[in-house]
């Protein structure tokens, strides 16, 4: 079996949708600081591009969490696998993800920081699957809501393949 990469999202669009998220944060946080708390390693492309986008004072950190192992659904439970490398208390904070599925993850993540004492806490995301939502979240920037399929690309893999590819795609098995 091979895998076949359809495309879903262009680059031309994802480049073009990251431009306004990063406009309309920047309005949102006019006169702010903002730290963007990115979500390794999905989210690691798309968080680069919208901090380059943004135009009000950013600093960045990263953490890791796992709820999908090596499987194409997550498996409902959420561990920390690496935490902030700096403190976020009294900042406003926008927890940056490669992609919203169960909303599980950033339900989670959101209730985390927030008891670290960040003074506010939005969310961001390049992919929304809405219909796949099993906790009451909506995402505050979302770039594109998408149908419930499997997606790869910019940053977002299976099984550590197809990060690298500058558009989303679907992956499709073949028989060759």
């Amino acid at each position: 079996m091979a895998d076949r990469i359809v495309e879903l999202i262009s680059q031309d669009k994802v480049e073009a949708r990251i431009r306004e998220l990063g406009r309309k944060i920047s309005e949102d946080y006019a006169g702010r600081q903002i730290r963007l708390v990115g979500i390794l390693k999905g989210a690691s492309f798309f968080m680069c591009d919208l901090a380059k986008q943004i135009t009000v004072p950013v600093t960045i950190d990263f953490m890791q969490v796992s709820s999908y192992g090596g499987q194409t659904e997550s498996t409902g439970t959420v561990k920390i696998r690496k935490d902030l490398d700096e403190s976020i208390e009294g900042l406003d904070v926008i927890i940056v993800e490669d992609i919203v599925d169960s909303g599980r993850t950033l339900a989670f993540l959101g209730d985390f920081l927030k008891s670290k004492g960040a003074a506010s806490i939005r969310y961001c995301t390049l992919l929304d699957k809405p219909e796949r939502r099993v906790v009451d979240l909506k995402a505050d920037y979302a770039g594109f809501e998408i149908p419930d399929r499997f997606v790869v690309g910019y940053g977002m893999d299976y099984d550590q393949k197809y990060r690298n590819l500058p558009y989303i795609g679907v992956v499709e098995q073949t028989n060759e």
